[in-house]
């Protein structure tokens, strides 16, 4: 099913899979019941997902990257015009505040997940075709553009860290792209003045930014998530209390299922549960980097980079998140978060990192 070089990361994947849809079932078990009276509701729909997802990584596994990318920019146009499109009410569902799902009834698609690998494989074939950045004019601010309009169609939506997740997976492509750093200086010196004024401009992420400074300002507020996210995680220890015997799942930690899964896994299974978990993170970044590094095609070196740090920052921000170190974002943990549209889009991205491992091996 899988080639030689890529059955490590295939087994890696899995495991973080069924790990997910394991934490699920414990953390959304009380909140499950009270809502839909069934204790196993998002870990039934997970689990579908999770199926659905093997197929997709399977068949992105063995697709040929090098046939697609002529077609990269259709694919970007198309998932731009669906950013704008989810955006219109009655075709965008809106959910917690957020018009960011296409769908019927509960079963719901993120267009803004497909996004995020459409801009991957347009701006690695744009910069591929310049193998190295020489000019800013000319080979950075194209793609500076394309990212900027994504980014705001997002945040329209609105959702702010989908978008911050995105912008750096391009920025870590246009460093491998090898880009002289005073680029970035003045790229880094406008993103710092444009992210001061968004967060100025909507008092919900003053609100959060205050919060992460101090939650204790607010503790029933912009406050309450962190303050229980670590009320979940202290009581762990070095073992943790035991799988299902977590105390904030207990509608104290709000939908625990999803964003702030990683504070009941925390809980249940303690330090040496955290360091086995990110361990195994760890490694499926280790060999998307060396997929990476393997490649003799500078188009396909680019995707690679893009598809793991799409996965490594998403993992960072979330558990920066969690434990505090960073301000309440809305990004899931990548395999163990409750969420169809993540999970299909990680096995897919992850589907294509096998896929450019087979072409190295070819």
């Amino acid at each position: 099913m899988f080639s030689k070089k890529s059955r490590l990361l295939a087994c890696e994947i899995l495991t973080l899979v069924v790990i997910g849809i394991v934490m699920i079932a414990s953390s959304s078990r009380i909140w499950a019941e009270a809502k839909f009276q069934d204790p196993l509701y998002f870990m039934k729909r997970q689990a579908i997902f999770a199926l659905i997802g093997c197929f997709v990584m399977v068949g992105a596994s063995r697709i040929d990257l090098m046939k697609i990318r002529p077609y990269a920019k259709r694919l970007y146009l198309l998932c731009t015009i669906a950013l704008i499109l989810v955006l219109i009410p009655g075709l965008g569902v809106a959910r917690n505040g957020s018009r960011s799902w296409f769908g019927i009834g509960s079963f719901l698609i993120q267009p803004s997940e497909f996004f995020k690998i459409a801009i991957i494989l347009y701006v690695s074939d744009y910069l591929a075709k310049r193998y190295r950045v020489k000019h800013f004019k000319n080979d950075l601010l194209y793609p500076a553009f394309l990212t900027m309009l994504g980014f705001g169609l997002i945040l329209l939506q609105p959702d702010f860290g989908s978008g911050i997740v995105m912008v750096c997976s391009i920025v870590v492509i246009v460093l491998a792209a090898d880009s002289p750093v005073k680029y970035f200086v003045r790229i880094g010196m406008l993103g710092v003045a444009g992210l001061g004024g968004l967060i100025l401009s909507a008092p919900y992420r003053l609100a959060r930014i205050t919060s992460f400074i101090n939650p204790w300002q607010d503790p029933l507020g912009a406050g309450f998530q962190i303050i229980q996210s670590l009320f979940a995680i202290s009581p762990g220890g070095i073992l943790g209390v035991g799988f299902d015997q977590s105390m904030q799942k207990h509608f104290y930690l709000p939908e625990p299922q999803t964003d702030f899964i990683f504070a009941i896994f925390a809980e249940e299974f303690g330090f040496i549960g955290c360091v086995l978990l990110i361990t195994l993170f760890l490694l499926v970044i280790y060999e998307g980097m060396k997929i990476a590094l393997n490649c003799a095609d500078a188009y396909l070196c680019y995707v690679a980079i893009g598809l793991t740090s799409l996965f490594a920052i998403q993992v960072m921000i979330n558990l920066g998140v969690v434990v505090g170190l960073f301000p309440v974002t809305g990004i899931t943990l990548p395999f163990i978060s409750y969420g169809g549209s993540s999970l299909l889009v990680m096995m897919g991205s992850m589907g294509l990192l096998m896929s450019i491992a087979n072409h190295a091996q070819k």
